[in-house]
């Protein structure tokens, strides 16, 4: 997972890097974080307040926040997001009920100023359901193509079995080495 993103970095300077890990409730936020540290990913509780794993490797050091989706957290979400490198989104694809206003928070934090031109990875999560919507109609529903301010990528996968989060983890490193040059 996150260690192989890193080893493709290998060589670089020390660097730092600040990404901070949003989405509503229940999308799967601390299962994802988990499974980038390579962690058991068996028992997950919802998160009161934020979760921040660092790893370090090969001169880089990833600082992870997990923050908390719940309604009453969303509010201070703003107070993390500055000097932030990458901004993940989590999305619970199975429940399309929410979508709507998953949308509508990831629309008013695409417009904070401390996000401007901060790349966008969107994982559209928990596509081993059978109700899970695909990242395609997800990305229209959000309308991702509106966004022209910054690199953005949606990625399906399940944080549970890990299927998918390598490509996201991917399209990171090449944003982290675009962003080098």
């Amino acid at each position: 997972g996150l260690l192989s993103v890193i080893q493709k970095l290998k060589g670089s300077p020390e660097q730092e890097l600040r990404i901070v890990l949003l989405g509503l409730d229940n999308a799967g936020k601390t299962t994802l974080l988990k499974r980038l540290a390579s962690e058991e990913v068996s028992t997950i509780t919802p998160t009161q307040g934020f979760n921040i794993k660092s790893v370090h490797s090969h001169g880089l050091k990833l600082n992870v926040w997990d923050i908390g989706g719940q309604r009453s957290i969303r509010p201070y979400w703003k107070k993390y997001l500055g000097s932030t490198d990458l901004l993940i989104y989590v999305i619970d694809s199975a429940d399309q009920k929410r979508f709507e206003e998953t949308g509508q928070e990831l629309a008013e934090l695409t417009e904070d100023e401390s996000l401007t031109g901060v790349p966008l990875l969107v994982f559209a999560n928990k596509q081993d359901l059978v109700t899970a919507a695909p990242a395609a109609e997800i990305a229209e529903g959000l309308s991702l193509h509106t966004y022209r301010d910054r690199e953005w990528q949606i990625q399906a996968c399940s944080a549970l079995s890990g299927e998918g989060v390598q490509d996201g983890m991917n399209w990171i490193s090449s944003q982290i080495m675009s962003r080098k040059k």
